[in-house]
C-alpha cells in the first residue's frame, strides 16, 4: 500500500532530474576544458601560437557556458511571463460582446514593459437589479497592483448580484479593500512590488443601467465616463466624487448620482486616467474628449468602432509604450425604446423632446 506523506516535498525526483539535466551542458563544456588542459600538448606549450589556441579554446568554453545559462534564464522569464499573463486574463477576463441589450467592448494596455499585467480593472454583468459595471485604477502597476485589483474585482463579482443598491455594492468593495490592506500590513513580509499599505488605494466607478436606460453611478475618485450621442461627447456627470478606496473611510450616506437616461444608440465610454494623461513628444496630454467628439459623429457608431478610433489616436499620440496602465470599457445601448417612447430607429431628437 502506498502512503502519502503530506510533509514530503512534492515532485522531488522530477525536479532533481530537471536540475541535473540543466547542469549537463556546462558540465560537458567543463569536461572539454579539463580534457584539453590535461591531454593536449598545445595546452602545455609556451609558444605564442599555442597560447593563442589555448585562449581561443577556453574562450569558446566560457562562451558556451554563458550562452547556455542565458537561454535557460530567457526560458524561465518567458514561462513566468506566460503565467502572469494567464493570471491576468483570469482576473481581467474579456467581457461578453452583449449584456442585456448593451453592446460591450474593452481593452487594457499595461505600462509594464514586456508584460500585459497591470492594476486597472473592469467588469460588466447582468443582475436582477440591472446591468452593473465597474472600472477602477489601483495605485501603481505590476504584480502588486494585480493583487489589489483582484481583491476589489472579486468582491464586485459577488456583491453586484447580492446587493440591492449600488451603495451596498460599494460598502462590500470597501470592506474587501480594508481586509486586503490589513492582510498586507500584518503579513510576514511585504512583497517588493507592493506599495506600503498606508499609500495604497484604488479609484472605483460603479454604474447601474436599468432596463429603461436610467443610469445611476457612485464614483470614488475616478474620472467620469463620457456619454456619446449624435451631437458629440460630454461627461456623464459633474458631481464631486467620493474619496478613493483605501485612503479614507467612506461617509455614512452614499447616495447614488442620477445620470439621466441612456437612449438607444447612445454609448458610454468608461476609462482610467492613463488614457487622458498619455503625453506626446511635446508633453501635451491626450485630448480624449475631442477624439470622442469626432468618434460620435462617425457612422455606424458601435462600441467596437469607438474603441478602434480611440486606440488608434492614443497610440499615434503617445511616445513609446504607455507610462501608466490604460483601460477602456465601452457600452452601447442597442435596446429598443421603452413602451412610452417610440420604437428603435427613431432619431434621438425625436425621442429626447418627448
Amino acid at each position: 500500500m502506498i502512503r502519502f506523506n503530506p510533509g514530503a516535498p512534492r515532485g522531488g525526483p522530477p525536479r532533481f532530474l530537471s536540475r541535473l539535466r540543466s547542469l549537463a551542458v556546462p558540465t560537458a563544456w567543463g569536461a572539454v576544458a579539463v580534457a584539453y588542459r590535461l591531454t593536449c600538448p598545445l595546452a602545455r606549450d609556451d609558444a605564442i601560437g599555442a597560447r593563442l589556441v589555448s585562449s581561443a579554446v577556453l574562450c569558446a568554453v566560457g562562451t558556451g557556458i554563458v550562452l547556455h545559462f542565458r537561454r535557460r534564464m530567457l526560458r524561465e522569464v518567458r514561462h513566468a511571463r506566460r503565467i502572469a499573463e494567464a493570471a491576468q486574463s483570469v482576473l481581467l477576463r474579456p467581457p461578453p460582446p452583449r449584456v442585456e441589450g448593451l453592446a460591450v467592448a474593452a481593452v487594457h494596455l499595461s505600462a509594464d514593459r514586456g508584460a500585459r499585467i497591470g492594476g486597472d480593472l473592469y467588469e460588466v454583468t447582468a443582475t436582477e437589479h440591472g446591468v452593473r459595471a465597474v472600472i477602477g485604477d489601483v495605485r501603481g502597476h505590476g504584480l502588486g497592483a494585480v493583487r489589489t485589483g483582484a481583491a476589489v474585482l472579486g468582491s464586485f463579482r459577488e456583491a453586484a448580484h447580492d446587493e440591492k443598491t449600488l451603495a451596498g455594492v460599494l460598502r462590500r468593495l470597501e470592506r474587501a479593500m480594508d481586509r486586503h490592506l490589513r492582510d498586507q500590513t500584518h503579513g510576514d513580509r511585504l512583497a517588493e512590488d507592493a506599495a506600503p499599505a498606508a499609500e495604497e488605494f484604488v479609484t472605483v466607478l460603479l454604474l447601474e443601467i436599468l432596463p429603461d436606460g436610467e443610469v445611476h453611478a457612485l464614483n470614488c475618485g475616478h474620472p467620469w465616463p463620457y456619454r456619446l450621442t449624435g451631437a458629440g461627447a460630454e461627461p456623464l456627470a459633474r458631481a464631486d466624487p467620493l474619496p478613493p478606496l483605501g485612503l479614507f473611510p467612506l461617509p455614512g450616506e452614499l447616495p447614488a448620482t442620477a445620470c439621466g437616461r441612456l437612449l438607444p444608440g447612445d454609448i458610454l465610454v468608461l476609462h482610467t486616467d492613463g488614457a487622458e494623461e498619455a503625453r506626446d513628444a511635446g508633453g501635451r496630454f491626450f485630448p480624449l474628449g475631442d477624439v470622442l467628439t469626432e468618434a460620435a459623429r462617425d457612422r455606424p457608431q458601435t462600441p467596437q468602432a469607438v474603441l478602434r478610433t480611440v486606440l488608434t489616436a492614443l497610440l499615434d499620440h503617445s511616445v513609446g509604450p504607455p507610462k501608466d496602465d490604460v483601460a477602456l470599457l465601452i457600452l452601447g445601448n442597442e435596446r429598443c425604446s421603452p413602451p412610452t417612447r417610440q420604437t428603435c430607429g427613431v432619431p434621438r431628437s425625436a425621442t429626447a423632446d418627448r
